[in-house]
């Protein structure tokens, strides 16, 4: 499973590494209490044409998940779960934002919908489309199920890279797909860190241990 999900997503790890870090998550997730789900959160304003977010502007109304997920026993135990999984990973890392989308038909067509996060407030939906994934790393993942890396944003941005900016102090990124046993995509992970070079080896190897996981949740 390991070693299909490096190679669909195009990541060179050891291994061993997200067996290491697999093996942590489940510790941690078996031995640690469920957090509280968040059915509603606070989101920003967009700019013009809804593709861009205007940094540290909010919404009036906050968004709400329910209109998307229904908000029963279930689907509050899977969000639960993912919160645990987003705790964790910032507890290990320290990383200044951590977000779970799932792939969703809505009444806008498909998209990504954000379920669980830490970090600032951010956009709650994303499109699946070719024309959205143009200036979109998350939608980009998603349509194509290879993993991104980017830990420098800046260099990125001068070698000609196409970045949706939400966060202005974000220096570093990584957006990975979310696969089910038959290879399709359920969705995307998205880290990012206010200071370059975040992403180590390490660091990918817990990501990677969670997207082996989170799938099991969302099926």
């Amino acid at each position: 499973m390991i070693s299909n999900y490096l190679s669909t997503a195009q990541l060179d790890l050891p291994e061993s590494l997200v067996v290491e870090q697999l093996s942590n998550l489940e510790h941690y997730l078996a031995q640690s209490a469920l957090p509280a789900v968040r059915w509603e959160y606070q989101i920003p304003e967009l700019g013009e044409g809804g593709a861009c977010s205007l940094f540290g502007y909010l919404q009036d109304e906050p968004f709400k998940l329910n209109d998307y997920v229904a908000e029963d026993a279930a689907n509050t135990e899977k969000l639960a779960k993912l919160q645990q999984i987003i705790d964790f990973v910032v507890a290990q890392t320290h990383v200044d934002w951590f977000g779970i989308y799932q792939a969703t038909e809505t009444n806008e067509g498909s998209q990504l919908l954000k379920l669980v996060y830490h970090g600032a407030p951010s956009r709650p939906l994303f499109p699946l489309t070719e024309a959205f994934a143009k200036g979109s790393n998350n939608v980009q993942v998603a349509l194509s199920k290879q993993g991104r890396v980017i830990n420098n944003v800046a260099d990125y941005l001068a070698q000609g890279g196409e970045y949706y900016t939400c966060d202005p102090k974000v220096k570093a990124e990584t957006c990975l797909p979310l696969l089910s046993d038959k290879n399709e995509c359920l969705g995307i992970i998205d880290a990012e860190a206010f200071n370059n070079d975040f992403f180590d080896q390490q660091t990918l190897a817990l990501l990677v241990a969670c997207c082996i996981k989170i799938p099991q949740l969302l099926v």
